[in-house]
């Protein structure tokens, strides 16, 4: 297997304990996060050779960001250093009716004012197979948005496949925004990763016969919402995670996966949730490691949902699971009975 690069932010989270509210809460949990920095981690723990590229200061907090991917076996040699500060990010987490919630602070942070210069994506690339970031990293600044174009320019005239999670982040920039830069930007994507929100918030592409508020969705209005993706853009894959939320505390989960010809449906999970934040990303992780290895489109999408699902059970962004563990729930081991 090629190296796997992966390009965004890593924050500092402060969380409140268990489910304190910020006007509450005297103490905050201090751990690491980003949607791209937890793709990377998942992969890692799979045994894949995996990079993350970023700009982080040369002071302690953002060493300590450093670490935080190093212990897990993330190859950190990429990472550019130099700017004034690490991106932060508050999370409250929400209970029952009560949603959870998420505060930026994360202006003029090292890769927000990071330049093009920063970044020879070529020496980047050097033994790699695949290319992951989001919509996420392209709204921090239209230096970073132009940083990502060049990025997947490059990886594509170097013939590495390129994925993209859409992950329009609302606090970050506009749709009108968000729809002219990713609309450049995934002409170059081979696969795109989506939830029921992403497409039409950034596309315009909604999915008929579904109410995301109500938690009701359609599967054919889902299977329509990717071919119009994959028709626009050229897509090899498009892959949609099907969220039915109850409640903060307790979603049905699924995913779909369209090749082209045909959609594939994973089994359907209800979760009983620990922490939210991340499981998109562990559902990307789990989707790029099933397709460098071949697995066939039903494979690939169960083997996505159940490390996504897993991830959902864990504190903190970065999905600590092994392969063996998801395997396993894929496989139809859903019951959480004690392993002795």
């Amino acid at each position: 297997m090629k190296k796997i690069i992966t390009f965004g932010e890593l924050m500092l989270r402060f969380a409140p304990e268990n489910y304190l509210r910020f006007v509450q809460s005297e103490k905050y949990e201090a751990t690491f996060g980003g949607a791209e920095a937890n793709v990377a981690v998942s992969l890692a723990n799979y045994g894949a050779d995996v990079a993350f590229v970023t700009k982080l200061p040369t002071h302690e907090i953002g060493q300590a960001a450093v670490n935080s991917l190093r212990r897990y076996g993330v190859d950190v040699s990429k990472i550019v250093r130099g700017g004034e500060r690490v991106g932060i990010y508050y999370c409250e987490k929400g209970a029952s009716q009560r949603p959870s919630k998420v505060i930026y602070d994360r202006a003029y942070s090292s890769i927000a004012t990071a330049k093009k210069c920063d970044f020879d994506w070529n020496k980047i690339f050097e033994g790699a197979g695949w290319f992951h970031f989001t919509g996420i990293t392209p709204a921090l600044s239209e230096e970073v948005a132009a940083i990502c174009l060049e990025a997947v320019k490059t990886a594509k005239s170097r013939g590495i496949t390129v994925s993209c999670d859409l992950n329009y982040r609302k606090k970050l920039w506009s749709k009108q925004q968000a729809g002219k830069s990713m609309g450049e930007i995934c002409k170059y994507v081979d696969y795109c990763i989506a939830n029921e929100e992403d497409a039409k918030d950034v596309f315009g592409i909604e999915a008929e016969g579904s109410d995301i508020d109500g938690g009701k969705l359609d599967r054919n209005g889902y299977i329509s919402v990717a071919k119009k993706l994959a028709e626009r853009f050229g897509f090899k894959g498009v892959a949609i995670t099907l969220r039915e939320s109850k409640s903060a505390n307790d979603n049905d989960w699924s995913g779909m996966l369209y090749d082209g010809q045909q959609a594939y449906f994973s089994k359907k999970y209800s979760m009983h949730i620990v922490d939210r934040v991340g499981g998109g990303d562990s559902f990307g992780g789990g989707l790029i490691y099933s397709l460098l290895n071949s697995y066939d489109g039903q494979r690939t999408i169960e083997f996505a949902v159940a490390a996504s699902c897993l991830k959902h059970s864990i504190e903190g962004d970065y999905n600590l699971v092994s392969l063996a563990e998801v395997e396993n729930l894929a496989g139809g081991n859903a019951s959480g009975r004690v392993q002795r």
